[in-house]
Parts: structure tokens; C-alpha cells; sequence
């Protein structure tokens, strides 16, 4: 059974799992349900519909599914709620809302840390093993891919899409899509790739050199998206892929369709000729990083 402190509210209509604990002046309100071992440590307030899976701990200022910060949203209309994974921490001070569309729920998966005073907007949805440090900021309808790490204080628009890996500095900001493993080090612009967290992560050593070889003709060659494209079919990797079924391949090619979709992190007026609209994947030319 859950171990609920005498100045804890729970709502009768809250689902509380075994060996779930609600710490002192905590708020559990109608509509949240708690998985197997998740702790609340004290002084949180959690509103439905909310869910959390197992083994969650929620340190205390921490406010889960309050309604999205729009002057168009009825914080009365529960929507479609938020859902929490298993195994993550979420320190003193995040914010989590609820989603506003009916598209879906906001999500968080598992295995994420989320330090001091973050917070995630409505409908954004976070995968599993994601890192926002102190202050990091997530906006509405943000997809954060897996193992992605936001540095303290930085910021991510609304919309905007981190691929897996990608690794942002502490204190910049992004209104761009950043491809999977590239790293951002200052306001929408990004030199370098996430070299470290690829070894980590196992990624075979060719796939490294495939994330490598997209980034020299995305960001320090400054390609347009429709060229990009030409050269990922010279180099045949959409054949690669079919022979072979790697991973790593399919979101090598994702890496294109954001740029083509969306513009991708860069720096300004690298890559774009007169008369093309396209907005492309910058960042240093070769020639500067020479």
C-alpha cells in the first residue's frame, strides 16, 4: 500500500500504486495516477490527468500537469493530460503542463533527469535518457529525441525538434531543429558534433563517420537542403540502408528531412544563394574552420 504523510492531500479519485510514498504538504489531485516505488518527497502538487510509471522520484516545488500557459487554453478542460515514464528524476522547482491539443498527451519517457527549475511546455514530448540541466527551457510541441543534453539556462522554441544525441551548451538557444548528434554552442549554431556521446552510446564506428561526413556538408560546407539531399543519394546511402537495416542509417536520413523541412541549427548566411528560398543547415565554412 502507499505510504501517505498526514499533511499530504490526495484526492480519493488518485490511483496511488504499491509502495508509492507522498511526502509532507504535498498535493495529489483527481486524475493522477502513480506507478510502483515513485516518491514525492514533499511539497509538490501534481494535477490530472496525470500518469507516472514506477520508480519515479519528484523532489519538492515540483508542479506536474497544470494546465498550458496560453490566453486561449480553458484551464478547466483536462485534455490530453501528461504521461511520465519510469525511473526518472525531477528536481526542485520543474514545471511540466499539460498537453492543449488534442493530439496526444505531453511526454516524458524514462531515465531522464531533470535538474533545478526546468521546465516543459505543453505538448512537447521528451524521449528516454534526456539530460536539462539548471534552467533549461523546453517550449510547446518540442520533440526532444533520446540522450539529447541541454546545458543550464538554455533555451528551446516551440516546435522545435533536438535529434537524438544532439548536446546543447549551457546558456544559447535554438528556434532551429538540431539533427541528431550535432552540438550547439551558441544561439541556432552548430560547429560540431556530439563525438563523445556517440562512443558512448556503442554507434559503430562507420555510423560515426556517416554523422561526421553530414555535418561537413550540412553546417561547414553550408549545402542547401535539395543539394544535401543530391549527396546523400551519391553517396548511396539510401541503398546502404536497404542492404544492411541500420539504425543508424534511418535517422541519418531523418537529418536531411529536417533540414528540408525546417530550418536546422546554423549561423547566419552561410550556404544560401540569391534567389533560393530554402532554408539550409549551417554553421562555419570550411574554409573558416581551416
Amino acid at each position: 500500500m502507499a505510504d501517505l504523510h498526514p499533511t499530504a492531500i490526495v484526492d480519493p479519485a488518485a490511483e496511488l500504486a504499491e509502495g508509492v510514498v507522498i511526502g509532507p504538504m504535498s498535493v495529489v489531485g483527481a486524475g493522477v495516477r502513480l506507478g510502483p516505488g515513485t516518491v514525492v518527497i514533499g511539497q509538490a502538487w501534481l494535477e490530472g490527468p496525470t500518469t507516472l510509471g514506477a520508480r519515479n522520484r519528484i523532489y519538492p516545488g515540483v508542479r506536474l500537469g497544470f494546465a498550458p500557459q496560453s490566453v486561449s487554453y480553458d484551464p478547466a478542460r483536462p485534455g490530453e493530460g501528461l504521461v511520465v515514464g519510469d525511473d526518472n528524476v525531477l528536481r526542485e522547482g520543474v514545471t511540466v503542463h499539460r498537453a492543449m491539443t488534442d493530439e496526444g498527451p505531453t511526454r516524458i519517457g524514462s531515465g531522464c533527469f531533470l535538474m533545478t527549475n526546468t521546465h516543459v511546455g505543453h505538448d512537447a514530448r521528451l524521449g528516454d535518457r534526456v539530460i536539462l540541466a539548471t534552467g533549461a527551457v523546453i517550449g510547446g510541441h518540442a520533440v526532444v529525441e533520446d540522450r539529447v543534453n541541454v546545458g543550464g539556462n538554455t533555451a528551446v522554441h516551440q516546435f522545435v525538434r533536438l535529434g537524438e544525441g544532439a548536446m546543447l551548451s549551457g546558456g544559447v538557444a535554438t528556434s532551429q531543429d538540431v539533427p541528431p548528434w550535432f552540438m550547439l554552442t551558441a544561439i541556432n549554431f552548430a560547429p560540431g558534433v556530439n563525438l563523445i556521446g556517440m562512443r558512448r552510446s556503442g554507434m559503430a564506428r562507420d555510423d560515426i563517420d556517416h554523422v561526421r561526413w553530414i555535418h561537413r556538408l550540412a553546417a561547414r560546407e553550408g549545402l542547401l537542403p535539395r543539394r544535401l539531399f543530391e549527396r546523400l543519394r551519391e553517396r548511396g546511402l539510401a541503398e546502404w540502408r536497404r542492404e544492411q537495416g541500420r539504425r543508424e542509417a534511418r535517422r541519418l536520413d531523418d537529418v536531411a528531412a529536417q533540414a528540408w523541412r525546417r530550418r536546422a541549427a546554423a549561423g547566419p548566411g552561410a550556404g544560401v544563394e540569391a534567389g533560393d528560398h530554402d532554408d539550409a543547415v549551417r554553421g562555419p565554412r570550411a574554409e573558416d574552420a581551416a
